[in-house]
């Protein structure tokens, strides 16, 4: 394919392909569920559905606390299973007022770094 949007086109309909086939499959597996089986889901889901929340409250409060001990220690902080990575701030600048600066002061031209552009696919919002 030569034509750039004839790409994309395809690449839309090979998306859109996937979403069917996996609706098409779901239909099916739904199929194959009798109301028996589903209520049952049901049931598990409710069931464990208060347990895990309470987890997931207690996990999140210990991650936090996890975060801000590492921030304080300015370090990361690693267990057996699980590491808590600290990065420090990243630091910006004011490209256009710097590109601003350097007509008159040419000399720092030399500590501009530009990396190589990225790609990335998005689909389009009607």
């Amino acid at each position: 394919m030569s034509d750039i949007y004839e790409c994309i086109e395809k690449y839309s309909d090979l998306v859109v392909g996937i979403d069917v086939i996996n609706a098409e499959k779901q239909a099916l597996i739904d199929q194959v569920l009798t109301s028996e089986i589903k209520e049952k889901l049901k049931e598990i889901e409710a069931e464990y559905a208060p347990k895990l929340q309470l987890i997931m409250q207690e996990k999140d409060t210990l991650e936090a606390q996890v975060k801000d001990a590492a921030l304080q220690a300015g370090q990361t902080i690693k267990g057996t299973y699980h590491q808590f990575v600290f990065t420090k701030g990243r630091v910006s600048w004011d490209t256009k007022a710097l590109d601003g600066y350097a007509i008159s002061h040419p000399e720092i031209a030399q500590f501009r770094k530009e990396g190589n552009p990225s790609v990335s696919v998005r689909a389009v919002k009607p």
